[in-house]
């Protein structure tokens, strides 16, 4: 059902809201120059891995975690920075969820400190009151998106297979949001290590377009 709530919610995780996204490659921009992502089918299955098993995934149950009534932002956030495997993958999520907080506090007027991106939207969506699974999966679809608008520009892919990429993405948010929603942190990990060492990679390019 629409609700205001649910279209502020999208208002702030839309591609106009200013984090600064676009100048994040979240590690991609090295996968294309070695070649490993060089099309649709090899695009596709990167996200699908990041989802289901690297950094979504992770930031999908800090999301879950940090809506609940007992969350602590201030441990969770910590945990969040914990999990960072590299200096720049640090840089992205906090400079995106400073920027996102800043931007939320100005439009709200409440007191939202800067955090990591994903301990920044479930403190700033938590009066929306809507369903976790709603949050998640519009929090997934703004991260797998921004990595295909990068991805059409940079590899680059037409529009229409970017976007056919993006739509197959889509179809696992659901089910990824309902698991997230049941999962504790615990059961948190990251076992996409290409990923990971990619964005080590990354931090010692001299020349880049993009800021991970």
């Amino acid at each position: 059902m629409l609700t205001p709530s649910a279209l502020t919610l999208q208002h702030w995780l839309s591609p106009a809201f200013p984090t600064g996204a676009f100048v994040f490659s979240h590690g991609l921009e090295q996968i294309i120059a070695r070649g490993e992502v060089h099309d649709a089918a090899t695009l596709e299955a990167w996200l699908r891995d990041l989802l289901h098993f690297g950094s979504g995934w992770q930031d999908a149950v800090l999301i879950s975690q940090g809506l609940a009534e007992t969350a602590d932002p201030d441990s969770l956030d910590a945990l969040c920075m914990a999990l960072q495997t590299s200096s720049e993958r640090l840089t992205e999520t906090r400079e995106q969820g400073a920027a996102f907080a800043r931007t939320v506090a100005q439009i709200t007027g409440r007191n939202l400190p800067a955090r990591c991106l994903p301990i920044a939207v479930a403190e700033a969506a938590r009066p929306l009151a809507l369903p976790v699974e709603m949050v998640v999966a519009a929090y997934l679809q703004a991260f797998v998106t921004n990595l295909v608008v990068i991805s059409i520009r940079h590899i680059p892919l037409g529009q229409g297979a970017g976007h056919g990429v993006l739509a197959k993405s889509l179809l696992d948010l659901p089910e990824l949001s309902r698991q997230a929603s049941m999962t504790g942190l615990q059961d948190l990990g990251n076992s996409c290590l290409g990923a990971e060492l990619a964005a080590m990679e990354h931090e010692t390019k001299e020349v880049r377009l993009f800021r991970t």
